[in-house]
């Protein structure tokens, strides 16, 4: 189970960073990406839910990551690492659905394995800081 969700973090992720690059519809990218990777039913709906979620609330998202991380004007941050912190941001302030520990530990994970030599750090620092605001 654990792995599936983890392969839908992954799938809801590469459709953020694709409609971050492009002018794609979350929804036809995120179809489309789920069919490729044949992820199905309940894993399916939860990457959906993960990108529509962060659409949806994606001004609000990034107004916190201008906050905890004001050295780093948000389009500036690499786009992978943006659209991690943005997911996870998702789960952990909006979300409510997975303890903060498990979101940040995939937020990590997924850096680890999309993105830079120094992602995985920056992730979850910023990620320690909503971890904060989280227990208030």
């Amino acid at each position: 189970m654990a792995g599936e969700r983890r392969k839908a973090r992954a799938i809801a992720l590469q459709a953020l960073y694709e409609v971050d690059c492009t002018r794609h519809e979350a929804d036809e990218t995120v179809d489309r990406l789920l069919g490729e990777a044949g992820l199905t039913g309940e894993n399916a709906a939860f990457s959906r839910e993960l990108v529509s979620g962060v659409v949806q609330n994606r001004a609000e998202i990034d107004g916190k990551i201008q906050a905890l991380a004001a050295a780093w004007p948000v389009e500036q941050i690499a786009r992978i690492d943006r659209n991690i912190i943005r997911l996870a941001i998702f789960e952990i302030l909006l979300d409510n659905k997975v303890p903060v520990k498990v979101a940040i530990n995939e937020a990590v994970e997924l850096a680890k394995h999309f993105g830079s030599e120094s992602s995985a750090k920056f992730v979850n620092g910023v990620l320690g800081s909503v971890s904060e605001l989280a227990r208030r």
